[in-house]
């Protein structure tokens, strides 16, 4: 199967569930379609291409015309792809993702229209947020809020949108969304790390923190899920008899995997693949029907994007499965429920990892 027709199985959103073709590399599906620093060199000039990196490795502002070039090239790449809609993609108090999608259509007169995607669009919009969670500060009438791109974490492609990770602030300037605080958590760790790293080495110039999360879930029959009000209402049992089997015996821990998730799994990690979600590890946990999910480890900031994308995606292909996924974390009562383990760490830009011992910790500075 060529990678062309291999890529347009994978966003069709209605496709029925097909089987992942083994001898087709994950190497070359991987960022497929996300518009990372190697797409970045094939379609921006040198000026904007330097001023994209220099604001993601140093935070240095990007100028209305790098903006301008940017936009355009991202136009351009997506387009070629079949996109046809463009969002800001953001993370609101609400416990998962929200996006509201824009043609690349706008009228000229005279009947005439064209694809237009402009600097303007890409750095930011004003979507509605009066009816999102906010904490309080301030009254439901008072509806404006902001979205700004946040150029760490790259665009990327789901189905025919053009998704375009964002922050999500009030018109005062509190954050009404998750990756704010995370962001300006970041910046605090970052500042007082390289401090101290000076004083060993004159060199640390930034320190990294990096994030390799788990994401264990659940995988129960769609119909079955449908016939129970609770599951459907609040993705967990609130009521039944405790289950025949629970995991007493431990049989299901790495067991082999039953071949309905096993489908599943490479159906979703093909998604993943192509949206530069770097999955690598999958087995049975515990409990009966529970899952785990494990990706290579990433800085930080891009790995909790990739994290709240992955949990939309599990959705979606479990429903073409004819699957419901669970991720609550104690969606049954007796067993096992589900972690989403947080392994973290420190770097320097001098390749140090601040948070390995080494083999002399005692006597190590």
């Amino acid at each position: 199967m060529s990678k062309i027709r291999f890529q347009a199985l994978a966003q069709s959103a209605n496709r029925k569930p097909v089987e992942v073709i083994e001898d087709t590399k994950r190497s070359i599906l991987f960022g497929e379609n996300v518009f990372n620093e190697n797409t970045m060199r094939q379609y921006l000039t040198k000026d904007a291409y330097n001023g994209v990196m220099s604001a993601i490795e140093h935070g240095t502002k990007i100028d209305r015309k790098i903006a301008d070039q940017v936009s355009s090239s991202m136009k351009e790449w997506a387009m070629a792809k079949g996109v046809t809609h463009y969002t800001h993609w953001f993370q609101p108090l609400t416990g998962g993702t929200a996006e509201k999608h824009d043609a690349f259509f706008e009228t000229i007169g005279g009947g005439m229209a064209i694809e237009k995607f402009g600097g303007d669009q890409l750095v930011q919009q004003e979507p509605d947020a009066s009816s999102f969670p906010n904490g309080g500060i301030r009254n439901t009438f008072e509806a404006r809020g902001y979205t700004a791109w946040d150029p760490t974490s790259p665009a990327f492609i789901y189905g025919t949108t053009l998704s375009i990770p964002t922050i999500f602030v009030a018109y005062t300037g509190e954050a009404l969304d998750f990756k704010t605080p995370l962001l300006r958590a970041l910046t605090a760790v970052d500042d007082a790390s390289t401090a101290v790293c000076k004083y060993f080495d004159k060199n640390v110039k930034k320190v990294t923190a990096s994030l390799g999360w788990e994401q264990e879930y659940f995988l129960i029959d769609k119909a079955l899920a449908n016939s129970r009000p609770d599951i459907t209402l609040t993705g967990r049992t609130l009521l039944g008899h405790s289950p025949a089997k629970g995991q007493q015996l431990d049989d299901h821990y790495f067991g082999s995997i039953p071949s309905r998730a096993l489908n599943y799994m490479r159906d979703l990690e093909t998604e993943c693949m192509l949206v530069g979600i770097p999955v690598k590890t999958r087995h049975n946990e515990v409990a009966p029907n529970q899952f785990e999910l494990a990706p290579i480890y990433e800085e930080c900031n891009l790995a909790v994007d990739h994290n709240s994308l992955l949990m939309d995606i599990m959705g979606k292909v479990a429903s073409r499965h004819q699957l419901k996924v669970l991720l609550h974390e104690k969606p049954f009562a007796g067993v096992n429920g589900s972690g989403k383990h947080n392994n973290w760490s420190l770097s320097t830009d001098t390749g140090i990892n601040l948070l390995a011992p080494g083999k002399t910790p005692m006597s190590n500075l």
